[in-house]
């Protein structure tokens, strides 16, 4: 486990905790909208001061004001990370952590706050494991019970009177958000047929057309950064609504190439032409590029851009199936079909769930995130989340809403036995779209081990 005790730690050298500490944010870093040092801004749409407000707010440690815990966006959302947080980058700053507390015992790294440690349910500010944190890089993420849903006492059997369950998951990369989050276009969520709602709850749930966070439960980037600020850097203080304004003005400029950036602006524009993000590709990544066009582009979208948060299907020849998605990543996994099992370092997490139906009875279930069926109540919402848009995946490995998949490779071991699944639960005349253009013949999703490396090099070079 990893706990605030320094004689378990490896001492790491002075010289690579000044490495590491250059890679720590500080409040009002001169980092651009790429992360790379420059001071330029693209002032075409958004004032420049809006921009600078919001890379000043994006760092700021201190949060004037607001209270707070002493985290900024960038702790969690780590520039040199892709603004996102790896297990080794958690693992690097902990070390490096425990290392200095060696000389200085109030040695600090705001990315270690109880409220992310495996025992702060027990112990409060005197937490000291961060084993999610360094392990997984995972952080806590916790959401209020729906009516009809209870957890189970794992002593007991029995339901508890807990109002809120405590997840863990995946810190998401805050590149690409100009071209994320709700288009308002087909398709609406949920698919037919009509569901029915349970104890007076609504049985569609908040963003029909897509949103923000795995499980897409925020609208807008400024509700995203609120719920951040609130339950991550933990200010006690209504955020300005200009902070979030300008908070959500900055991330609207990070993107992972020019190519997404230059598209991006040409959908903000509504341009008849939009440019193919894609940079230059050498002839075995074109030949990913149709891999992915036959095998991926029914739920990821098509490669003009990879995602379904954004209007693709405004673009010609490309609609995507459903908007939000339960691909089995959660512990634990069925046992059937080829899926790797949850190592313990994840499968600890899961926790047993009592559904009461809309005909009153129950229904049982033990996973590590019930995914939107916590944001409705909804059976058929167990495990589902939003589709991840796929544009710089090659730089921000591990993968999935719990860092489960450590490569691509093991991603596409993974999509490999869902499709396994889904063949074999809806066998012809009902293969699913994401199998099937006609629902009798094969001609999505599996991919060959001829194809395998193609697409991985186009995956790579998105």
């Amino acid at each position: 486990m990893y706990r605030f005790k320094g004689s378990t730690i490896f001492l790491l050298a002075a010289a690579f905790i000044a490495v590491l500490a250059s890679m720590l944010p500080q409040s009002g870093l001169g980092q651009d909208r790429n992360g790379t040092g420059s001071s330029e801004f693209n002032c075409d749409v958004k004032p420049c001061d809006t921009l600078a407000r919001g890379r000043a707010a994006f760092n700021d440690r201190n949060l004037i004001q607001l209270g707070g815990n002493g985290r900024s966006c960038a702790d969690c959302h780590m520039p040199a990370d892709n603004f996102q947080l790896s297990p080794a980058s958690a693992r690097a700053r902990f070390e490096a952590l425990q290392s200095k507390r060696q000389y200085n015992k109030n040695a600090d790294d705001p990315l270690f706050r109880p409220i992310d440690a495996d025992d702060f349910r027990t112990n409060g500010v005197d937490a000291v494991d961060y084993s999610n944190l360094v392990d997984n890089a995972l952080i806590r993420v916790t959401l209020p019970l729906p009516a009809n849903v209870r957890l189970i006492d794992p002593q007991t059997g029995q339901p508890t009177d807990e109002t809120s369950v405590d997840l863990w998951r995946a810190v998401m990369p805050v590149l690409n958000t100009a071209i994320s989050g709700p288009d308002n276009t087909l398709p609406i969520w949920p698919p037919p047929p009509p569901r029915i709602p349970i104890l007076g709850q609504d049985p569609i749930g908040p963003n029909t057309t897509g949103g923000y966070q795995h499980d897409g439960r925020f609208g807008t980037l400024q509700e995203q950064a609120r719920g951040a600020l609130f339950a991550h850097a933990g200010v006690s203080i209504e955020p300005p609504q200009r902070m979030l304004d300008d908070l959500a003005a900055f991330q609207r400029t990070l993107f992972s190439s020019p190519g997404v950036e230059l598209l991006a602006n040409a959908i903000l524009t509504d341009s008849s032409s939009l440019p193919d993000p894609d940079p230059e590709l050498n002839e075995l990544e074109q030949q990913g590029k149709v891999v992915f066009n036959r095998a991926c582009a029914q739920c990821h979208g098509g490669t003009m851009h990879p995602s379904t948060s954004t209007p693709d299907a405004t673009l010609p020849g490309i609609r995507t199936i459903v908007r939000y998605h339960n691909i089995a990543t959660a512990c634990p996994r069925p046992t059937t079909d080829g899926f790797a099992p949850c190592p313990q370092r994840l499968a600890r997490n899961a926790r047993t769930y009592r559904i009461t139906l809309a005909n009153g009875t129950f229904q049982f279930v033990t996973t590590s995130d019930p995914g939107r069926l916590l944001l409705t109540g909804q059976p058929a919402d167990l495990g589902v989340m939003d589709i991840t848009q796929l544009r710089g995946i090659g730089k921000t490995a591990p993968y999935f809403h719990n860092n489960s998949a450590a490569t691509l490779e093991e991603v596409l071991d993974h999509y490999e036995a869902l499709f396994r699944r889904a063949a074999r639960l809806n066998p012809p005349p009902n293969l699913p779209p994401i199998l099937s253009s006609n629902g009798l013949v094969v001609d999505r999703g599996f991919i060959t081990a001829e194809e395998r490396p193609a697409l991985l090099a186009y995956l790579r070079k998105l």
